[in-house]
């Protein structure tokens, strides 16, 4: 598998894929104009590693904002986390928000509970 690296934009986050050493990290800002077609290949990616890799996962997520429809992307990549972790693999989901940002940290809480997976809640400084 090859790695992903997408450099943010005003609408994109970063988006970090490095299957050979079991990271993913997405950060910043996910407006894009069309989410699915922003986040296909992160998402088949990630499925291809969650069915063919005996690995475990590291998951980074820093985002500042997201849109409604980049919530069902993240619920879609989840769902990978969630099948790996229920084949024995370790999962690390390390959730970063802002001290001043309540919001994302209860969007964090709602996929960690909705999804039943262990997030590592992780202030940052405002």
């Amino acid at each position: 598998m090859e790695k992903i690296y997408i450099q943010a934009t005003e609408f994109t986050p970063q988006v970090y894929f490095d299957p050979s050493n079991g990271i993913i990290e997405l950060k910043g800002n996910s407006n894009p104009h069309n989410s699915l077609t922003f986040y296909t290949k992160v998402i088949h990616t990630l499925e291809d590693y969650a069915v063919n890799d005996t690995r475990g996962l590291v998951a980074n997520m820093a985002f500042r904002y997201f849109n409604t429809s980049s919530s069902k992307c993240l619920y879609d990549m989840f769902k990978q986390l969630n099948a790996m972790r229920k084949k024995g693999r370790q999962v690390t989901i390390n959730w970063y928000y802002s001290q001043s940002d309540e919001d994302m940290y209860e969007v964090g809480k709602d996929f960690s509970e909705l999804m039943n997976l262990n997030f590592n809640f992780i202030e940052l400084a405002a």
